[in-house]
């Protein structure tokens, strides 16, 4: 049984959808288009329409009835073929479960605006040299698309409306010369890009089918042109005619050819170029060009209810008649994880910024897409469906198993840090996808790495994946005026500060709890820490698939800090803050949280924590964690802090931001050995060293250990670079003003 209990796609229904599933919908707009071509050869043939101003172009000016004919018949079949070959791939997505991503009145506006992103293209232009080529390719088309329909309209006019003439025909001339130019520009630079230049990500994939594309592509482009050219020779090179100033100069070629070779090679012409948009009608459906309409439509559905730092939720686990969790056959995962993997342009942008994958781990994003589209396409029982990408003749799908193409090992080598999800340009949830997984291997058949399962003891014993006694949670407090709570106590402090299993526990990061408490007394704040009453939020335990022990942590969790009337916890820890802030919600816990960074800056902004004497006259770079990052948003809050230091030279690593590389322990990571390729760490730790900073800032207690134990690795020692995070790096600069202050220079007496 799947964890799904319908396999109904939750759309938006109204009235009339309700009578239709989507795969109907495809076929009947498909109907509609196809008639509606042919509704408009038929038409002009009975009113006999023609327009007598000048300069202007007869319609088929030259082509002979039977061809006409043949156009008005050929188009409209592929039209409706192709609404019955696409909705074979609808038909797939409706095998998966309800996904709720119904357009309200307060969705709206994002969904347009994810739309917009996509359409105009913003989001493919992130790659300014991809973006830019296939912007030339889809906005050459959609003109020329746009060019062939104004004249069709014009052409079902009465003479008395017709408009394709004078001065708007020179114009109409000219604009589809320069679409049909930049398109062509476009499809040669796609060519060259892909089977010259040749980029990695792009040359792993290559198929036989991308040559027959650009070709019918790229044949589209100069059969237009040289039918216009052509057809410009042939009625005698008119004036006019200059305004195409791509067809024009090429008839130049032909004028000295007889009048009815000219004939015949326009209409040859003319036909090649319908051949090969009836070619590309054929390869719509069944081939990768299928993103026209599904990249699109998957941008349109970006938006969903829970922010894109949580997981999906569950049930309680304790209570639910489920009889299987997470996802192992195609049923499992929803109806829009199933477009995602029709919605793939193949770009392999997500392969680029995989931390795993860069470090020679089995872990390929991209692969995951293709291989849950090819395991659907396979599984099809209604019709054969292609898979989004042509596949090796040895591969055989045998069932609907997503581990019959998925391994284990690949599910594992993710560290959760959502740059694939981050830089996709059709928005597909790739992250998703494989936590489901996790949740299958883990809860289903207990198929994990080894030493996770020692975090998972730890978790479910102690209260935290150190395996510490929580009895010296508060440890770190000692010699600190820090308020320790108890649960049954009344809670009059203004934050509670959730320290977290690493901050409590770890020797690296009980100094930037320490710090943080100092920092905190230093502004006037305060608050007070549950110490032993506060267990781990349970982040290793939802990200590495085991919900059971993560609600078994949460919930007692959330009951303490319900009862206690606590509504506002900072947070030192990203994976506490993305989890008490996103997660706990599910659960019934909602509260206002702040990341120490945030409240750091909020601080400093307000002259709350002075900061005017904060000096430090060193070199710094800061890592983005992921899950305050491209999980949260959260980029500036850290800078801010640490650009406040008087004398701080603040350089950026080459990758940082949203494309910023993960230090390798999230996702659970932490807890699990990396025995496959270079460590994550360590090649972030050479990133953060090659900018030569003789500090660097981090802002999560997993990127403090991760990079440290990288630059000890890299054979630098503290006293060359010192990792720390921010905090750390703000009160020494704080306790360097004082001493500053403390102990002035000595002025040199004059002579």
């Amino acid at each position: 049984m799947s964890t799904h209990p319908s396999p109904t796609p939750d759309a938006p229904k109204g009235p009339f959808l309700k009578r239709f599933k989507p795969h109907q919908l495809a076929i009947g707009l498909g109907i509609f288009m196809g008639l509606f071509t042919l509704g408009s050869g038929i038409i002009p043939q009975l009113t006999k329409w023609h327009g007598t101003k000048e300069p202007a172009r007869e319609v088929f000016d030259g082509i002979p009835g039977a061809m006409q004919v043949a156009f008005y018949t050929v188009i409209p079949a592929l039209l409706i073929w192709g609404a019955f070959a696409f909705s074979q791939r609808v038909k797939n997505w409706e095998r998966g479960a309800p996904d709720r991503r119904r357009t309200t009145k307060k969705n709206i506006s994002r969904r347009l605006r994810d739309f917009r992103a996509g359409a105009y293209m913003q989001t493919l232009l992130r790659d300014a040299g991809a973006g830019l080529m296939h912007s030339m390719i889809y906005f050459g088309f959609m003109a020329l698309l746009g060019v062939t329909t104004v004249l069709e309209v014009d052409h079902q006019l009465p003479e008395s409306l017709k408009f394709l003439h004078g001065r708007t025909y020179l114009a109409y001339s000219f604009f589809g010369d320069l679409a049909g130019l930049v398109f062509v520009i476009g499809i040669v630079w796609a060519a060259a890009r892909r089977y010259i230049q040749r980029p990695y990500r792009i040359r792993i994939k290559t198929k036989p089918e991308h040559a027959i594309i650009l070709g019918i592509f790229f044949l589209i482009g100069a059969s237009g042109f040289f039918a216009e050219a052509f057809r410009i020779a042939e009625s005698g090179q008119p004036d006019h005619e200059k305004w195409s100033f791509i067809g024009y100069p090429l008839s130049n070629m032909f004028t000295g050819l007889a009048e009815h070779t000219l004939t015949q090679w326009h209409q040859i012409m003319w036909a090649v170029h319908v051949v090969a948009f009836a070619a590309f009608l054929v390869l719509l459906p069944i081939t990768m060009l299928r993103h026209i309409f599904t990249s699109p439509l998957n941008m349109y559905l970006k938006d969903r209810e829970r922010p894109k730092g949580a997981m999906r939720a569950m049930p309680n686990l304790t209570e639910t008649s489920l009889e299987s969790f997470g996802a192992s056959v195609i049923e499992d995962f929803t109806w829009k994880q199933l477009l995602d993997t029709d919605a793939c342009t193949m770009c392999g942008r997500c392969t680029s910024v995989c931390p795993a994958h860069a470090t020679g781990k089995s872990l390929d994003p991209r692969e995951i897409v293709l291989k849950t589209g090819e395991i659907m396409a396979a599984s099809a029982k209604h019709a054969h469906v292609t898979p989004p990408l042509s596949t090796d003749k040895e591969i055989t799908i045998s069932a609907n198993s997503l581990f019959d193409r998925i391994t284990a090992e690949e599910v594992w080598a993710c560290t959760s840090c959502r740059a694939c999800d981050e830089i996709c340009p059709v928005h597909i949830e790739i992250l998703d996808k494989i936590l489901d997984m996790r949740r299958y291997l883990s809860l289903m058949e207990s198929n994990f790495p080894a030493e996770l399962g020692n975090a998972y003891r730890a978790m479910e014993n102690q209260g935290n994946p150190w395996g510490m006694n929580q009895g010296e949670r508060a440890d770190w407090a000692t010699g600190l005026d820090v308020q320790v709570v108890d649960p049954g106590e009344a809670f009059d402090a203004e934050y509670l500060y959730w320290v977290g299993c690493a901050g409590s526990f770890d020797d690296k990061n009980k100094k930037v709890t320490q710090a943080m408490a100092k920092l905190l007394k230093r502004a006037g704040i305060t608050v007070a820490i549950l110490g032993p009453s506060e267990n781990c939020t349970g982040d290793s335990a939802r990200r590495s698939g085991n919900e059971y022990l993560f609600q078994m942590l949460a919930m007692p969790n959330i009951a303490m800090l319900n009862g206690m009337g606590v509504r506002k916890i900072i947070t030192q820890c990203p994976h506490c803050f993305n989890t008490l802030a996103n997660e706990y919600p599910q659960l019934g816990g909602t509260y206002e949280v702040v990341h120490h960074s945030q409240l750091l800056e909020e601080l400093i902004a307000s002259g709350q924590l002075d900061v005017s004497q904060a000096t430090l006259e060193e070199r710094l770079t800061y890592h983005d964690s992921c899950y305050l990052g491209r999980h949260n948003d959260v980029y500036m809050a850290p800078r801010k802090v640490v650009g406040s230091i008087k004398g701080i030279q603040v350089v950026e690593m080459p990758r940082n931001g949203t494309k910023g590389m993960c230090c390798g322990a999230g996702g659970a990571r932490m807890w699990m050995e990396e025995n496959v390729g270079t460590k994550i760490n360590d090649e972030r730790a050479k990133e953060a060293l090659s900018t030569g900073a003789t500090r660097i800032a981090t802002a999560c207690p997993f990127c403090y250990i991760m990079l440290d134990d990288g630059v000890k690795a890299a054979g630098v020692e503290e006293t060359d670079v010192k990792v720390a995070d921010i905090s750390i790096h703000l009160l020494d600069a704080l306790e360097a003003g004082d001493r500053a202050l403390a102990n002035p220079a000595t002025p040199i007496a004059g002579t």
